[in-house]
């Protein structure tokens, strides 16, 4: 073979290989994964799903997901909207509002919002200075008016979803002094006495509340809540149920809390390809130890709690593996 005809041989097998090479980058699908603050759970749990679908899914498939904090799920919804973010993990009660355009979305239905699983249960932590406790339960909140009280971040789902209870309770958040601030942050302001509560929903256990408590002790307290006070903070929805927050969950706490909690659950815009969600819906629940040896939340998980409480349709991929292994779809999860 002369020079020429080699070198001729090997530019055709380098623009080959380059082919090749673009064409396997085409094939790669990044997807972002929106939490929310770094002291809570959606983002753990966030980085546990990224960490499981690279892990999993990225070497045969070349699909993954990159997990960022956001605000919650205010915010959340608003990202999977403008295609900002594909995946986002939410609160029941924001899927709720998006998908019927109720609550921040009135009357505007969030109709490309899919599901794809349950979750956890968000567990509410209303916690304030013990002084302010008189009955331990959440009315006492009424004693923090024209005091400091973290409510989470501005249109985050920590304070959304936390007005919504307080308004059934008929406390009015206004009637604090208002901070806007993340879970780590609330918790830092409460040991250094700048506020004198927070709000904190989270699965449990919470690691901006263990960190409170362990440095705060007695002198804080988690609020409980009635029978009657779980009906109040639910309204017009049915989501939030009793929930009993275990002794020495958190550190000093020599008794169990009873509060409430809504669910949580993984949501996906509606155009990303059914192979890609089920694929993904597929490694969760094949690999569940994987994300239970990273969070506790997702210890509650498992394929019989799957859809439960879901508040909008499923993803086709999703549906499609919930129908292989047995799940019966009720016909409101189903959409075309």
């Amino acid at each position: 073979m002369t020079i020429k005809k080699l070198a001729t041989a090997l530019t055709l097998v380098m623009a080959t290989l380059g082919t090749v090479s673009v064409a396997s980058a085409a094939e790669d699908r990044s997807y972002i994964l929106a939490t929310a603050s770094t002291g809570g759970t959606y983002y753990p749990v966030g980085v546990a799903l990224a960490t499981l679908s690279k892990v999993k899914l990225g070497p045969k498939y070349h699909f993954s997901l990159s997990a960022i904090s956001s605000a919650g799920s205010g915010e959340n919804v608003k990202l999977l909207n403008e295609n900002e973010a594909q995946f986002a993990i939410l609160q029941g009660l924001y899927g709720a509002w998006a998908w019927g355009g109720g609550g921040p979305y009135k009357g505007v239905k969030q109709q490309d919002l899919r599901a794809v699983s349950m979750l956890w249960q968000n567990v509410e932590h209303f916690i304030v200075r013990s002084d302010l406790a008189e009955t331990g339960t959440v009315s006492d909140l009424a004693n923090l008016a024209d005091k400091k009280f973290s409510i989470g971040k501005k249109n985050s789902g920590t304070e959304n979803s936390g007005r919504q209870i307080m308004k059934g309770v008929s406390v009015d958040p206004n009637d604090f002094n208002l901070a806007y601030m993340g879970y780590g942050a609330s918790a830092n302001a409460l040991q250094n006495g700048t506020i004198d509560g927070m709000n904190t929903p989270a699965g449990v256990p919470v690691g901006a509340v263990t960190q409170a408590f362990a440095a705060m002790g007695d002198e804080i307290k988690i609020l409980s809540f009635t029978d009657e006070q779980i009906k109040q903070a639910n309204g017009e929805y049915n989501l939030w149920t009793s929930y009993e927050i275990p002794a020495n969950t958190y550190p000093g706490l020599d008794k169990p809390v009873t509060t409430i909690a809504q669910p949580n659950f993984l949501a996906a815009r509606s155009d990303i390809p059914e192979e890609d969600v089920y694929q993904l819906t597929k490694a969760i629940y094949e690999n569940l130890p994987f994300l239970q040896g990273i969070h506790k939340a997702t210890k509650a998980m498992a394929i019989e709690k799957a859809i439960a409480g879901l508040p909008v349709p499923l993803h086709p991929g999703a549906a499609r593996f919930y129908t292989e292994v047995g799940v019966t779809i009720p016909a409101s999860l189903l959409v075309n």
